[in-house]
């Protein structure tokens, strides 16, 4: 595992000012919302971006930061860049949750219910020190390490231009963002592509992560299943 460690340090990596963030968690009943980006530029923070979009949106976030009070401290009033699940991340993973319980013959679990701790380690990974538009990431070629504002865990970030209309990346921009889980060997990577990206508000900028992403990086089922 040191050795590993050593290795996956080796790739690129960008550090800048640490900030305090806290959380909320998912209604029990609430429906897939495909989000489509509207807005570039908010007047706001990027907390209060997430409380502006529709219902059915950011519920289920805003639910967790509202048990987690750094998290949601740090979406306020410190200096990010967020990668924003929306509910429908969080449906896939209370489902999956629910799914194994039923089959261990336990109660089921929401988010309203799940280990504070475990909420507060999964989240973090969602909040990265510093605010980068695309640009920052377009020079690494193979993506790069970000650390995330609280226990400094590297997640990766790769830069992805679509094509379209006949052009090679002539398309709309995305991101490739990435759990390494401590490994320099892809395969073990868990990924989540973007919807909509570079949402500036005062405070940091906001990127919306696709519904198929599961909250937790494939982490939530062993972490909250007690």
């Amino acid at each position: 595992m040191i050795n590993r460690n050593r290795k996956l340090m080796a790739w690129p990596i960008v550090v800048v000012a640490l900030l305090g963030t806290t959380f909320t968690a998912c209604k029990k009943n609430s429906e897939y919302y495909a989000y489509e980006n509207t807005v570039k530029e908010f007047d706001g923070t990027v907390l209060q971006y997430l409380q502006a979009q529709p219902a059915n949106t950011f519920d289920s976030l805003l639910l967790v930061l509202n048990r987690l009070p750094e998290i949601k401290d740090s979406l306020e009033n410190s200096n990010i860049t967020l990668f924003a699940p929306t509910n429908a991340s969080f449906e896939a993973a209370i489902k999956n949750l629910n799914i194994l319980r039923k089959d261990q013959g336990k109660t089921p679990l929401y988010l309203t219910d799940c280990n504070l701790d475990s909420l507060e380690l999964m989240t973090w990974r969602y909040v990265i020190r510093g605010s980068r538009t695309t640009d920052a990431y377009v020079p690494f070629a193979d993506g790069a390490l970000f650390i995330s504002l609280k226990n400094s865990y590297p997640m990766h970030i790769k830069y992805n231009k679509l094509n379209a209309s006949g052009f090679v990346q002539g398309g709309p921009q995305s991101i490739i963002y990435s759990d390494p889980k401590n490994s320099i060997f892809e395969k073990y990577w868990q990924r989540a592509n973007t919807n909509a990206v570079n949402i500036k508000a005062k405070n940091g900028v906001i990127n919306i992560l696709a519904p198929l992403h599961d909250y937790g990086f494939n982490e939530f089922v062993s972490r909250v299943n007690q």
